[in-house]
């Protein structure tokens, strides 16, 4: 738990400025250079079950006060070497000294000598002869006052605590930020220095919550503020917020001001930048110790952030301004692949803009009937049959004319559209099937993509179910294809959800195989039937690493007795390669592009073994292949 240090304006766990738990005896440090008063003193408070320590003079005094830590000082003011009010300015500053109560004795009752009394910081002052017989009651009442205090003190500590931390992490959070980037901004204007705010996100961290709970979702958001934090620890200087003014100059040079927003949006504020090398390095570190797995019990995911950056001044002389491009430039680098970090400029603005307008345009192209399918032919190698169809989806804008899905497919995807788009495909498959179905045309499958998005929504079993039942469609007819990585992360989770869809009686197919970081053994333990090798890998065929990673794949595929597909065959050479090597099945333009639905029918009844045989036969780039 943190409490609030007054004295040095930060926080500090409670346990650093409370004191000791309640005991049941009280114990009191008796200062007094005379041995008489020091006895009669001790004889009065433990008739009332005190424990009394005891010190002469002024230096004996503070000794014993930080060795023994007293609930009270009775304390005499006349007395050599130190005054008892010179002693009690020194209990003051010390860390435990705060909030102590204090009395002290002297014979002097005059105004100006009980003002001396109260400004060194005396609780309570006594004028001499002591009453002896009093005594033991005024302390019980200046302990109970004691206490009452400390008690209403440490709440304000905890709503203070509340209004500016947050109690998962322990960070400062958006309040405190705000307040403190504020002041770091104008003492950056009043010295003429640079200053740099890392907006940092962590990819995909709702499909982790999703997949292991909230619970070890937030285990893992406290693990990563501890990495931020003694990350930068290491060579820069964390300085907790303060409640000074703007133009309090204890704000360090050179400070590293770390804060959670809220969810998975942390934020750094550097100060005083010399070097865009400097802030490249930090976010360099940020990257590689968010990066590492976290072993979370029987989980050991791996959580990467995105992070952008703005400069003060030159891409914002404002907070507002600051903060919104920095987070610009923080969902450039989750379009840029994620895992990364990219620094703001002007034309992320206008890019920004853009996607807005897309993403608001999907949403009316969803309502409007946009939307349309087309179907990609997989070739079976040796009949040369078209036994399946990959359902892929285009959008014809009214203005824009086709869009591309590498365009609006990732704006789904950051926006969570891609669910709704994904049922709309799935509901649109069924109908086109139930159609084909009644054309007498023969069974096939089609091949629909499922997003990781989609894949990592809990109920996704439960779901298909429902619209298996719903649509009529057979759970034969239907292959959803998951990406590599969407199944891999978190894989023990996973294989329970990917056996709950085999049971559907649906197959499953691993789509863009060799790009992700599959585990063999996760591998042989997924209940799929098809992997699928990404068009990148293919492409790379007439060079001895892509030839290699080929070869590998479609041994691993065998050695698993898995069916392996090809995309994105263009030419004979790459048909020539993968034929002679055994893959199952074909798919690419050098068969055809993606078809209306209304031409499935006919390509169905097309056979493409005699341009197979002709490949094969010709031996058409067969002197690349034996190279």
């Amino acid at each position: 738990m943190i409490a609030y240090d007054h004295r040095n304006m930060r926080y500090l766990p409670y346990k650093m400025l409370s004191a000791d738990p309640i005991r049941h005896q009280a114990k009191i440090l008796v200062v007094d250079d005379d041995d008489n008063v020091r006895f009669l003193t001790r004889q009065c408070l433990e008739a009332e079950n005190m424990i009394v320590v005891e010190a002469s003079n002024g230096f004996e005094a503070i000794d014993v006060f930080v060795r023994e830590r007293p609930d009270l000082v009775f304390m005499d003011v006349e007395m050599p070497r130190m005054t008892g009010l010179e002693a009690c300015q020194r209990i003051r500053e010390l860390p435990q000294g705060e909030s102590i109560p204090i009395m002290i004795v002297t014979g002097s009752d005059d105004r100006q000598s009980i003002d001396q009394g109260f400004e060194a910081g005396a609780t309570q002052y006594r004028t001499k002869p002591v009453n002896w017989s009093l005594l033991g009651r005024d302390v019980q009442y200046m302990l109970r006052a004691s206490s009452a205090f400390n008690s209403l003190k440490r709440q304000e500590d905890r709503l203070r605590y509340l209004a500016y931390y947050d109690p998962l992490t322990s960070l400062p959070n958006r309040r405190s930020f705000n307040e403190q980037l504020n002041r770091l901004l104008k003492r950056s204007q009043r010295h003429n220095t640079t200053a740099a705010l890392l907006f940092i996100d962590l990819d995909h961290f709702k499909r982790i919550n999703d997949s292991i709970g909230h619970a070890r979702g937030d285990s893992l958001l406290v693990e990563i503020a501890k990495r931020l934090t003694m990350e930068l620890r290491e060579e820069d200087a964390v300085n907790y917020f303060s409640e000074s003014s703007a133009a309090d100059e204890e704000i360090g040079d050179g400070a590293t001001e770390i804060a959670r927003l809220g969810g998975d949006e942390f934020t750094v504020v550097l100060s005083d930048v010399s070097d865009i090398a400097d802030i490249e390095k930090v976010a360099r570190r940020i990257l590689n110790s968010l990066s590492e797995p976290i072993a979370l019990q029987s989980h050991n995911p791996v959580v990467t952030p995105s992070i952008g950056i703005a400069l003060y001044p030159q891409d914002g002389s404002d907070p507002d301004t600051l903060i919104r491009n920095a987070d610009t430039a923080m969902y450039v680098a989750k379009a840029e692949g994620r895992a990364c970090f990219r620094f703001y400029n002007e034309d992320m603005n206008s890019r920004a803009f853009e996607q807005l307008k897309m993403e608001e345009e999907l949403r009316d192209a969803m309502r409007n009937h946009e939307l349309e399918l087309r179907y990609q032919p997989q070739v079976d190698s040796q009949s040369g049959e078209v036994v399946s169809m990959e359902a892929l989806v285009r959008w014809k804008h009214p203005t824009r004319g086709m869009v591309s899905p590498q365009e609006f497919i990732p704006v789904a995807e950051s926006t969570g559209q891609i669910i709704e788009l994904g049922e709309w495909v799935m509901s649109e498959v069924a109908r086109h099937c139930l159609y084909w179905d009644t054309l007498g045309l023969k069974p096939f499958r089609v091949c629909v993509n499922i997003s990781p998005l989609q894949f990592n929504q809990s109920n996704l079993p439960a779901w298909v179910a429902e619209f298996l039942e719903q649509s009529g469609l057979p759970p034969e007819r239907l292959e959803l294809e998951l990406t590599e990585s969407a199944i891999m992360n978190d894989a023990e989770t996973n294989i329970a959800k990917l056996r709950a869809l085999k049971d559907l009686g649906v197959d499953l197919a691993v789509d863009d195989f060799g790009t992700g970081y599959s585990s063999l053994s996760y591998l042989k333990r997924f209940p799929i039937n098809t992997l699928k090798i990404d068009h990148s890998f293919i492409s790379d065929l007439d060079t001895p690493d892509g030839a290699a990673i080929v070869d590998a794949i479609l041994a691993l595929a065998k050695s698993l007795k898995l069916r392996v597909i090809a995309e994105g065959i263009e030419n004979e050479y790459q048909l020539e390669y993968l034929v002679r090597k055994g893959c199952d099945l074909l798919q690419g333009f050098f068969f055809a592009r993606p078809i209306y639905p209304e031409d499935v029918p006919n390509m169905l009844h097309a056979n493409f073994s005699a341009e197979i045989q002709e490949v094969i036969g010709g031996g058409i780039g067969e002197e690349r292949y034996r190279r």
